[in-house]
């Protein structure tokens, strides 16, 4: 039951962030342009590796796991 219900909750949380980048995509305009973010461009190809931008959304998506974790573990 315990597990149903996470995977609602990450359903919706999926569902949510979805509409927000389909259609408010003005929100996330700072990723890929952070300082730390790296991009190549030559005349034959681009490379680009959005170090810094990982590092946020990595920091953002664990504080969301353990609060949710603790949320799940106190009931």
């Amino acid at each position: 039951m315990r597990l149903g219900s996470v995977l609602m909750v990450v359903g919706a949380a999926l569902l949510v962030v979805g509409a927000l980048v389909r259609f408010a995509p003005g929100l996330f305009a700072w990723f890929g342009n952070l300082p730390g973010d790296i991009r190549i461009e030559t005349e034959s190809s681009r490379i680009f590796i959005p170090i810094t931008s990982m590092i946020v959304v990595s920091v953002a998506l664990t504080i969301i796991v353990n609060l949710v974790g603790s949320f799940i573990r106190n009931r």
